[in-house]
């Protein structure tokens, strides 16, 4: 179908519509067409590189539209200045001029199968059509050009469903198509060919993997392995934190926790659970023979431009091996402390107690809450060339050169508590203890508080108070606590309103208050959540952020520190030391807009 100028695609109906949506002014859209001509030039000279790049046989028919043009100009919107203008925002508008409905396409939402058997990859490819469910009896086609009359009449020949047209942005259909139909076939491939090996290669702590992107996967690697990187691949775009591969009686399952909260992906053939499961025991230098036992290991790749390791970790279940995969990013675990989410108030006082020479300060909250980050932050806010840092960890978390890193290994009795005496002799200035798990590892790291050096730790406590008890309960004597014991913080992470589609409401405190969260006001207030939106993929959330409460150990605590302590006792004295909770600032987040009253709710509990 020609496109004329009155054509909904025409550049003047694309131009208009923008404008009269208030996305572009007058001026960039004279902008556009005085240097249309050279960008063009310019888009096609660098697709024609990239397409020398792909493998041959590869080919994505994508023709440069007006678009791409006024996209390449990076224009920030004419109606909110400090937003840079982006390829769903002019597609969302162009649906709305075009009155077709428009879709953010949500991957972990889409059906594998349906993505990839509904239409052949070359036709997919060539029109940019592709099928992200079934709604109402239709089968809902995603396009950026839902005008392509040629396309749709041939998906309606063959489906046997009437079809509905969606319309989403053309970079998110290109990728989609790359990732599901990359991954199905590797995966239809790997189901009949693969053939294991129980080859055993253990080596270092660590290997340099470098994944190949969908692009350079030759047409004849092996299937399984292009399946691992397609998987890898997925999960860095999803921002995933963690990756389980979970065998059940008939399918492997496999899910990624994003934003603190899990979600399904995918679910393989049982056939090639075993086969994945090996490649990654590879990958990560783990005995791929053994299966009866649970076996730790590591990865290192990279992500983009940054370098990220992966934790790898496998138990026997009862269908097979499960396999979970921390992802480890830097650009998280090392972050400025006042990037972090401690108030003005609690920073101060953490830095007080770190800036110490000696002493033991603690880190405490359950699993999943951000003392990992907290501490290597903290590390490297301290490290310099004059200080000797070093680490004893289970499992190291984040190789980083600047730290004199010890894995725990009980095999040849490398354990939190034996190495320590090692540690002290090696001249260490500071020193961090991955976890105070028994009287052992706490009487240690005592002995090299009192020795002259800063010991970091953590523990598994629901709030900072509670720690002086749990020290105590371990077995470590009232007198070494009072004499070593610096200060303890305790943190939680919350879910972060999505900044794409926060939105204000009004609620009465007396409705917070029957819900659990007293916030010491009356009649109506307003907060702010998240209206839900493809950025967020409708959940209101995007993001975490750390709520603390800093203790630091001051005299009344420490008089109060006797064999027969009680937490209420401490708790009352920490208030009178103005301790601020974690509710508390849990509350402050809330009337600022960064989180909601549900998620201080959740992430608080323990605290009443």
């Amino acid at each position: 179908m020609s496109i004329t100028a009155e054509h909904p695609l025409s550049d003047k109906s694309v131009c208009v519509a923008l404008v009269k949506s208030g996305l572009l002014s007058k001026e960039q859209v004279v902008e556009v067409f005085r240097k249309k001509d050279k960008t063009l030039e310019n888009i096609e000279k660098n697709k024609k590189r990239r397409a020398d790049e792909l493998p041959a046989g590869v080919r994505i028919t994508n023709p440069t539209t007006i678009v791409d043009v006024i996209l390449s100009f990076k224009f920030h919107r004419a109606d909110k200045k400090e937003a840079e203008l982006d390829e769903d925002a002019v597609f969302e508008v162009l649906a709305s001029a075009w009155e077709v409905p428009y879709k953010k396409i949500d991957p972990l939402k889409l059906d594998l199968n349906l993505v990839t058997t509904t239409l052949p990859r070359s036709f997919a490819m060539k029109h940019l059509v592709l099928p992200v469910g079934v709604e109402d009896g239709h089968l809902v086609i995603a396009t950026s050009n839902p005008f392509n009359s040629e396309a749709f009449e041939d998906i309606g020949r063959v489906s046997p469903m009437p079809v509905k047209k969606v319309v989403t942005a053309k970079s998110d259909i290109i990728r989609l198509i790359d990732e599901f139909f990359g991954f199905k076939r590797s995966i239809v491939a790997a189901e009949s060919q693969f053939q294991s090996t129980t080859t055993v290669d253990l080596g270092n702590l660590e290997q340099y993997v470098r994944l190949k992107s969908a692009d350079e996967l030759p047409a004849n690697d092996q299937h399984i392995v292009n399946a691992v990187n397609h998987l890898f691949s997925y999960a860095f775009d999803q921002r995933a934190s963690d990756i389980h591969i979970e065998p059940k009686r008939d399918f492997s399952m496999v899910r990624m926790r994003i934003d603190g909260v899990l979600h399904t992906v995918y679910r393989l053939p049982k056939k090639i659970h075993s086969p994945v499961v090996s490649r990654i025991k590879n990958l990560s230098r783990l005995d791929m023979a053994e299966k009866r036992r649970p076996q730790d290991g590591r990865i290192k790749t990279a992500k983009g431009d940054v370098e990220v390791e992966i934790r790898v970790s496998t138990v026997p279940v009862a269908f097979g091996e499960k396999m979970v995969m921390r992802i480890m990013d830097p650009d998280v675990l090392f972050q400025d402390l006042d990037q972090l989410g401690f108030t003005p108030h609690d920073l101060e006082r953490y830095s007080s107690m770190i800036n110490r020479p000696n002493g033991l300060v603690l880190v405490c909250g359950p699993t999943g809450s951000g003392k990992s980050t907290t501490l290597y932050s903290t590390l490297r806010r301290l490290s310099t060339p004059e200080i000797n840092t070093t680490t004893v960890e289970d499992p190291i978390e984040m190789v980083h050169e600047e730290f004199n890193q010890i894995a725990v290994q009980p095999a040849v009795n490398i354990t939190f508590s034996s190495i320590i005496k090692n540690i002290l002799r090696q001249d260490p200035d500071i020193i961090m203890i991955g976890e105070l798990r028994d009287l052992d590892t706490a009487q240690n790291a005592v002995q090299a508080a009192l020795t002259g050096h800063l010991v970091l730790s953590t523990l598994h406590t629901n709030d900072a108070p509670s720690s002086i008890i749990r020290l105590l309960d371990i077995g470590v004597p009232y007198f070494l606590v009072q004499a070593t014991l610096t200060g303890v913080i305790s943190q939680r992470l919350v879910r972060k309103i999505c900044p794409k589609c926060i939105e204000p409401y009004t609620i009465d405190a007396a409705n917070l208050k029957e819900a659990g969260l007293d916030i010491n006001q009356q009649g109506p207030i307003t907060l702010y959540r998240g209206a839900g939106c493809p950025h967020c993929r409708g959940t209101g959330y995007f993001g975490r952020a750390a709520v603390f409460e800093a203790l630091p150990y001051s005299k009344a605590l420490r008089n109060l520190t006797t064999r027969n302590t009680d937490l209420e006792s401490l708790r009352a004295a920490a208030f009178r030391d103005n301790l601020v909770t974690l509710r508390e600032n849990a509350v402050k987040k809330l009337m600022e807009g960064v989180t909601t009253y549900e998620e201080v709710i959740r992430v608080t509990w323990e605290a009443d």
